[in-house]
């Protein structure tokens, strides 16, 4: 009983919050300050799942409670036996509600609800790198599709053979970081590249960086630095691509916090033909460029303090084996292995990304209180 009251009285501290909140996004002065206006809304959505958590588990320990008396004061053999229904019922809802509010009170970290800027290279294995990393894009594009998100090319280099170099994409939806957050890493493939004459098995890799998609009031950029080169997009795409210059190139001087030093951001879009679409996405990308690095020292302090590898972000650890002899794929930092190779390089990713993310609410629930 004492950790029922325990979770009842964050529960209901939390009730006063929520009734100043939903006050607070309702006044003028908040709603013209966007940036404070972004933020209490998003929760007021946060507490109201709260609540109707709250009030779900009143009610289940309230049926419990009846349940008791009846069982206890009732002389009729039917209203007994209702009552010891409802008793299992309920006494079985009991820990998982208690289960799901505990993880609601665990602070979110508020990167999740971003869009991002996702990174794929080919990395050891040469040609057959490069179709990996195609294979990995093609299964993030249809996963993002199944999630309604869009998902927009930035820069592409594509491999000589098929596949990518390097890819850059842009993906916004509705927690995007939340969810593709444990895709950064090293990717590693065991196949027969069809590159290969012999028929001999590879071990290639490709490395996945996903970082959060930077908002201009995080990001201090003095636009008026900014040096902008127009040139003509080359390519197929008709008469209009090699006439009119519609391709951008930005050069930035930024001071690196780790070194200390001005260094020039070079960045290049010649992803649509029209000339301010490009600009507005090339300064997208520097502010998300300089977004990652300066809150890196962030990221490196909260990777220490967890106990795994989940969601730190770190690109050098080797996370995932792709094994087509075996048809599985193996998530190292949590020992999760699937059977259906195919199903998962055609997008269906979420049950790994769910046992990652119930793996880090465990880690995060230690840490609570609760």
């Amino acid at each position: 009983m004492a950790d029922n009251n325990n979770i009842l009285d964050k529960l209901n501290g939390l009730e006063a919050r929520y009734e100043e909140v939903s006050t607070l996004i309702t006044d003028p002065d908040v709603i013209v300050d966007q940036q404070r206006y972004v933020k209490l809304t998003k929760e007021y959505k946060d507490l109201g799942d709260i609540m109707d958590l709250r009030k779900r588990y009143i009610a289940c320990l309230n049926a419990i409670k009846e349940a008791k008396d009846v069982m206890i004061n009732e002389s009729d053999a039917d209203m007994k036996e209702m009552a010891r229904e409802e008793l299992q019922e309920n006494e079985a809802l009991q820990p998982k509600l208690e289960e799901d509010i505990k993880i609601a009170l665990v602070p979110k970290d508020p990167e999740d609800a971003k869009n991002v800027q996702m990174e794929i290279r080919a990395g050891t294995g040469g040609d057959e790198a490069c179709l990996f990393a195609g294979d990995l894009f093609n299964m993030y594009k249809k996963f993002c599709e199944s999630k309604g998100w869009s998902v927009s090319v930035t820069a592409a280099s594509e491999g000589a053979v098929g596949g990518y170099k390097e890819i850059d994409f842009a993906v916004s939806g509705d927690n995007v970081y939340g969810t593709l957050k444990y895709e950064s890493g090293v990717h590693r493939v065991q196949r027969v590249p069809a590159t290969e004459t012999q028929g001999r098995m590879h071990t290639s890799a490709a490395t996945v960086a996903v970082l959060p998609e930077a908002e201009k009031f995080e990001v201090h950029i003095n636009e008026g630095d900014i040096k902008w080169d127009t040139f003509r997009s080359s390519g197929a795409g008709g008469q209009n691509v090699n006439k009119v210059s519609s391709g951008v190139r930005l050069r930035y001087p930024w001071k690196n916090p780790n070194t200390g030093e001005v260094e020039e951001i070079l960045i290049e879009c010649t992803e649509t033909r029209d000339q301010p679409k490009n600009k507005e996405r090339a300064l997208s990308r520097l502010y998300t460029y300089i977004y990652d690095h300066e809150h890196q020292k962030y990221v490196d302090d909260i990777s220490n303090r967890r106990r795994s590898l989940v969601s730190t972000g770190d690109r050098s650890a080797k996370i995932r084996t792709y094994n087509f002899p075996q048809g599985r794929v193996t998530d190292h930092r949590i020992g999760y292995t699937t059977h259906d190779l195919q199903g998962f390089l055609g997008g269906n990713i979420q049950p790994m990304i769910d046992a990652l993310t119930v793996e880090e609410n465990a880690e995060k629930l230690k840490d609570s209180e609760l």
